[in-house]
């Protein structure tokens, strides 16, 4: 789990170069960030033991890996299972995420489907998993805001 409300500037300076450069050496971001290589080295470490920086496949677009479409299925299940609904919905290889939630739903899954018709077996898939209750599909249609956390910085 990340840290929580304990970036400093030194951190605050180091993410927001990853998020510029992503993809540069520990010499590279050190040289932007005018820290030491073996600060951005242990630093680097410690983002990634403690979560604070988080897999490289939430860059990996969906798309071109024949999944084009992508929903989101509101789910409400039974709440006595509803660990084991996680553990199933893990198991389906095209639920992309799942989200718990508090109010007047349980589960946000994210999906992606090659077609329409991928997309309701999927679906169907989803509402067979022993615990779900109701489902509700909602194709995404377009990123209107990509995720982002810079401005936070």
């Amino acid at each position: 789990m990340a840290r929580t409300g304990l970036a400093d500037r030194t951190d605050r300076r180091l993410l927001r170069e990853l998020i510029r450069t992503p993809a540069a050496t520990i010499v590279a971001l050190a040289e932007a960030t005018g820290l030491a290589r073996n600060t951005v080295r242990a630093r680097l470490a410690r983002y990634d033991q403690d979560g604070t920086v988080r897999s490289f496949q939430r860059r990996i677009d969906p798309g071109v890996l024949g999944y084009p479409l992508s929903a989101y299925i509101v789910t409400s299940v039974t709440q006595r299972k509803l660990d084991r609904v996680g553990e199933s919905l893990a198991a389906i290889p095209e639920v992309v995420e799942v989200l718990g939630l508090s109010g007047i739903t349980d589960l946000m899954i994210r999906v992606v489907a090659r077609d329409a018709d991928d997309l309701y077996r999927v679906a169907g898939r989803i509402l067979d998993v022993d615990g779900v209750k109701r489902t509700t599909t909602g194709l995404v249609m377009r990123e209107m805001v990509p995720y982002r956390v810079e401005q936070l910085l």
